[in-house]
């Protein structure tokens, strides 16, 4: 019986991560091995190198925006696509070394990003407590076993399991309806079927710094009654006045109106890059008005037809 080849998948570790809730989300991933990773980069090399099938990145957060790291990587590397998308609820606890009291706590280790989504209920229980910055939340927790001023890590609930560690508080994040999107990042050039609730990925640069050249990308979608559901810049960083935008649009690249739009940007920019058309991780259906149906932009290509070869009554 011939074996099976060996399929990894790779996530932002160490194990226990908001990323690795998002990958237990994945079918096609379950029972197969996980490779943990310590930066976006290195998962993307993974992908590349072919190392893993597929990597999953956090893209965006309900509370703090884009991930500039992730949005720059893929901008970066070439022939990647996101496969997928999947939303995990974010909050946080406060652990510290057993014996380690809450009044005890003077130095928090802490993600920038999880410490940004705690701030008031640290600021408000600790006044005087300082932060380290720590390269993952997970890393934060495992860090309190090092030499180091920390006496406790803000962290994913759940990380007592792996640590031995104590919880000095739960629901620590000043947001409780915080969630995180994922997106699950391969290098297939198949396109999934459109489902009705689907987003199209696009990161588009400005082809020169004028005025008026932004509202004209925008009105690439707005003309044929697409929806951004994400729109952010970044610096392309060879020059001041010089920014790519990363787009999510609502509707799927077989959509008349999402391809229309994607002609009309290639176009007017220089540089577009496609990211890929996938399900909508909420299942939320696109919503447009009935003269942006892909039958009218059909009737529309007939009917310009019907002019240029002549047909009566065209």
């Amino acid at each position: 019986m011939p074996e099976t080849p060996d399929v990894h998948y790779s996530f932002l570790g160490p194990a226990g991560t908001f990323t690795e809730a998002a990958l237990a989300q994945v079918p096609e991933a379950q029972g197969l091995p996980w490779r943990a990773v310590n930066n976006v980069g290195e998962a993307f090399a993974d992908v590349v190198s072919g190392r893993s099938v597929a990597a999953m990145i956090a893209i965006e957060n309900s509370v703090d925006g884009g991930v500039s790291a992730t949005q720059d990587a893929l901008a970066s590397v070439p022939n990647l696509r996101i496969i997928g998308e999947y939303l995990v609820p974010v909050n946080f606890v406060l652990v510290a070394r057993p014996g380690t009291a809450l009044e005890d706590v003077k130095i928090v280790n802490a993600h920038p990003v999880a410490y940004a989504q705690c701030r008031s209920w640290l600021e408000g229980t600790l006044p005087k407590h300082g932060h380290i910055p720590s390269s993952s939340n997970v890393a934060a927790a495992a860090a309190l076993f090092e030499p180091g001023p920390a006496d406790a890590a803000v962290a994913p609930p759940g990380i007592e399991k792996h640590h031995d560690l104590v919880v000095l508080a739960r629901n620590i994040g000043d947001n409780p309806n915080a969630v995180t999107r994922f997106v699950l990042v391969g290098r297939t050039t198949v396109i999934p079927a459109p489902t009705g609730a689907d987003k199209t990925s696009v990161i588009v640069e400005l082809p020169e710094d004028r005025a008026g050249a932004l509202l004209d990308m925008l009105e690439q979608f707005a003309t044929r009654g697409v929806n951004l559901s994400l729109i952010q810049s970044r610096p392309i960083g060879d020059a001041m006045g010089r920014y790519r935008f990363v787009i999510d649009a609502d509707g799927h690249i077989f959509d008349e109106r999402v391809a229309d739009a994607l002609l009309g940007l290639r176009r007017f920019s220089p540089k577009v890059l496609f990211l890929g058309s996938y399900p909508r991780a909420d299942k939320q259906p696109n919503v447009f008005t009935s003269r942006y149906d892909d039958e009218v932009f059909i009737e529309a290509r007939d009917w310009l037809r019907g002019l240029i070869s002549g047909e009566p009554g065209a």
